[in-house]
């Protein structure tokens, strides 16, 4: 009864925990289309400002890939008011820390200041919409520095290309089906229009959304945003062709030879639903149940108990037209990536047959609510959630509201999932293996 007692009493606490974190925020448009979110948090004199384009790899031309992935760097070239080398001096000489990443459907910039920079980081990347200088010098340097980027991650990193592949091979038609760092080659051939125009279409305020988040005060912040941001012009509004794949009927069978590695690993990958949809809510907790972390149940039979794998991973891929559940494995002594697939396969088939236990559902609630509040307990992370959620989502308020998804997903839920999503007949069996060495 005393368990019992101080079961309940932790529940109830982490559940009053979880709504105080209720995150306030206010959105509006500019009249140039740009999206503002403002979060007014005064605990602690940090600001972060962040600018969300919706442009990812999956916005490329075929035959001009990485276009996305290389304006991530190149944008921090300078600007017509900020000379080379100087965005990152202006950023630590006033305290703050920046970065920027890439996506399959969005690309994210982002700075963290005291909070009497605040105008500081409105400039900064008011700068990078309104005055960029695609010059090329910048284009030039970039090129080896994506090209550096490509050869440490990719393809002298063992397992590298396992991301590309998947993509390559779960994918025919939908603009997915290549990496984000994309191609050298297309990047190398690139002219220095070719970038501009790419500048001109995707990097507008109409395509993107601004957020300032923590200690400002909100009237203040709108004006400078105002005077900042107010006079860049509206660019032409974007046309994005829906562009559906073919349902997967029979198993995508897949090699690819790395030399980078001596053990060969199995990745199973299903194509899921976008991750707006609830069925991908469903998925992300099959996903770890199964595979994520030292307690799913395929690390504790296939490591810990049966001792035939030396790691077992997931990488679920969230993104706006479709997700993909990707289960990987890498065998240990004599047992081969055929017995773990089988291996994984029973477990798959478990979920699919019957009901998980009330245990594992409760563990799995759990997890996700330690997520939830984690991923929003930074300054940082309250920045990239709200941008996010509005961009990809449609639904800014998720901070507040996706662990409600979440607690609301059943046992039979999982179940149905499982078996609609899971199939062999649905899937990539990519065989991840060492390079053949030529005989003598």
């Amino acid at each position: 009864m005393k368990k019992l007692l101080l079961s309940t009493f932790f529940i109830l606490t982490a559940s009053n925990f979880l709504v105080a974190q209720e995150v306030t925020f206010e959105e509006y448009d500019l009249n140039n289309g740009l999206h503002v979110i403002l979060h007014q948090d005064n605990t602690a004199p940090v600001v972060t400002t962040a600018v969300m384009y919706h442009v990812g790899s999956k916005d490329e031309d075929p035959q001009k890939t990485g276009f996305a992935h290389f304006f991530e760097h190149l944008l921090f070239e300078g600007t017509k008011n900020i000379e080379r080398g100087e965005w990152d001096k202006i950023v630590s000489s006033n305290g703050g820390s920046g970065n920027a990443n890439t996506f399959l459907d969005r690309t994210y910039y982002y700075e963290t200041f005291p909070s009497n920079s605040l105008e500081t980081g409105l400039w900064l990347e008011s700068e990078r919409l309104l005055h960029p200088i695609i010059g090329q010098i910048g284009v030039d340097t970039q090129k080896e520095v994506v090209q550096e980027e490509r050869r440490l991650r990719v393809d002298n990193s063992p397992y590298g290309a396992f991301f590309d592949e998947i993509l390559k091979n779960l994918y025919t038609k939908h603009p997915y089906r290549w990496g984000v760092i994309g191609s050298l080659d297309h990047l190398a051939s690139a002219t220095l229009d070719d970038f501009k125009n790419f500048n001109k279409v995707y990097y507008v305020p109409n395509n993107a959304v601004l957020v300032v988040a923590g200690d400002i005060d909100k009237e203040k912040t709108k004006k400078l945003i105002s005077d900042y941001f107010g006079p860049i012009p509206r660019g032409a509004d974007i046309q994005r062709k829906e562009i559906v794949e073919d349902p997967i009927t029979t198993t995508i069978n897949a090699e690819y030879r790395d030399p980078n590695i001596q053990i060969p690993a199995i990745l199973l990958a299903y194509r899921t639903p976008g991750q707006a949809e609830r069925e991908a809510y469903v998925i992300n907790m099959i996903s770890t149940y199964l595979s994520d972390g030292e307690s799913s149940k395929l690390y504790k039979k296939l490591v810990d108990e049966k001792k035939m794998a030396l790691q077992i991973f997931s990488v679920p891929i969230d993104a706006e037209d479709y997700s993909s559940y990707i289960v990987g494995a890498l065998p240990v002594g004599e047992n081969s990536i055929q017995d773990l697939k089988k291996e994984i396969d029973e477990e798959i088939l478990k979920v699919q047959s019957e009901l998980i236990s009330e245990k594992d559902y409760q563990k799995l609630q759990n997890k996700f609510e330690n997520r939830f509040v984690n991923a929003n307990s930074s300054i940082q992370g309250i920045a990239n959630s709200l941008a996010e959620n509005y961009m990809l989502r449609d639904d800014t308020n998720l901070i507040n509201t996706e662990i409600d998804i979440y607690r609301s997903i059943t046992r039979e839920e999982i179940m149905e999932v499982a078996k609609k999503y899971l199939n062999t007949n649905q899937r990539l069996e990519l065989e991840y293996l060492p390079e053949q060495k030529e005989a003598n």
